[in-house]
């Protein structure tokens, strides 16, 4: 009986894995990230991932970083740089002269407005005074140039300028905003949800709002509230930029050994990842891995390459790690919950839109899996908590 328990018990550790389950194992999730791509076909095949173990640092890394996502991606902006004039303008200019027989006066009247736009060239024709260039100039820079071409022409002439439109600075509002517009700034600075506001506010709850702000081919998404809770986030528009609304009501996805695999809706502005596991019914006791909880998820590269240095982030991006649509990245991020302190990191560490939580079950299932499946044709027996010999037969 010692040599055939022996003898099954072997047969089982080889086994294992070859038994259908509910998902992989901890260690072949561990195993899976070690594997070096050596050729192109198999990095077609596998996705390249690195696993990160969820601590206080990557935690709290993780936190900081969605709170100043868009101040990494395009600065503060420092406010509205000094507003200039650009092209496609409308420009209302006043010139006057001191005597009835200039060139802008008649008997009635000592002035003259002209009303303009700027042409494609960044100039404008203003009568006596040629071609002038407005584009890139400020309205008293513009006043200056004026006045010096009119010099020794007009009689003491004097220039007064105001901006009508400023087609040079405006910003598009699109999306899932009450009044799409194509909003025109003003000359102080305005933020994002100030411009926001020009379009009449978003048509969604905050927590399941997205705003993608587009500036010189970069793009930067962040949920809008993210921008209330972080002010340092909502930062300055520029002339140019596009702004887009999305209502995406944010979900995840639990899987494995918990009670309920599911796909869940977040029904919240945050929630972390022990509140996401508790969502699903929490672990099957029974069955889970206490030490192999994951989160999949595809991380912005900033992210990436602080939690595993630029070194192992290039290592990886040589075997064939790439990227998605978002320009984010493959990670997985694995949760111990047999530390005490786990309880108190898994507050801290935000579950993300799409996030996928996947509890492995525990390696003992597929042993006792394998048992009951080969053993009990010669008499034995298994359970979660050993062998025994089936003497009923």
């Amino acid at each position: 009986m010692k040599k055939t328990g022996v003898l099954i018990v072997g047969l089982a550790l080889t086994s294992c894995k070859n038994l259908p389950g509910d998902g992989p194992l901890a260690s072949d999730i561990a195993e899976q990230s070690r594997q070096s791509v050596v050729s192109q076909s198999a990095a077609r095949s596998n996705v390249v991932f690195d696993i990160v173990d969820i601590d206080t640092r990557s935690a709290n890394l993780i936190s900081n970083y969605d709170g100043k996502l868009l101040q990494r991606r395009f600065g503060l902006g420092g406010g509205v740089k000094r507003p200039v004039i650009g092209v496609g303008d409308q420009l209302k200019i006043t010139i006057f002269e001191a005597g009835s027989d200039g060139l802008f006066s008649t008997g009635d009247t000592k002035q003259a407005t002209l009303d303009i736009i700027v042409q494609p060239d960044g100039k404008a024709a203003i009568p006596y005074a040629g071609l002038v260039t407005f584009a890139g100039k400020t309205l008293e820079q513009a006043r200056q140039s004026i006045l010096e071409a009119l010099a020794n022409k007009a009689v003491e002439p004097d220039v007064i300028i105001n901006s009508v439109g400023t087609a040079s600075r405006n910003v598009t509002i699109s999306g899932a905003v009450n009044s799409p517009a194509v909003v025109p700034l003003s000359l102080v600075s305005e933020t994002i949800m100030e411009t926001l506001a020009k379009a009449g506010g978003p048509a969604a709850q905050p927590y399941e709002s997205y705003i993608t702000l587009t500036r010189n081919r970069r793009t930067g998404t962040v949920l809008l509230k993210t921008l209330i809770d972080n002010p340092q986030e909502n930062i300055y528009v520029q002339p140019g930029d596009q702004i887009f609304v999305t209502r995406e009501p944010r979900t995840f996805t639990v899987l494995g050994a918990v009670k309920t695999n599911n796909r869940i809706e977040f029904g919240a502005n945050d929630l972390n990842l022990l509140e996401g596991v508790a969502m699903a019914g929490g672990g099957a006791a029974e069955v889970s891995d206490m030490r192999g909880y994951f989160v999949f998820r595809y991380e912005e590269p900033d992210i990436v390459m602080d939690l595993l240095g630029r070194q192992r982030f290039n290592e990886l991006l040589s075997k064939g790690m790439t990227s998605d649509k978002q320009g984010r990245y493959p990670i997985v991020y694995r949760f111990d919950m047999t530390k005490a302190g786990s309880l108190l990191t898994g507050q801290t560490f935000p579950v993300k839109n799409r996030d996928i939580i996947y509890a492995s079950r525990h390696p003992s299932v597929d042993f006792v899996k394998f048992m009951n499946i080969v053993a009990r044709p010669i008499g034995i027996a298994a359970s979660t908590t050993g062998l025994y010999l089936d003497v009923t037969d």
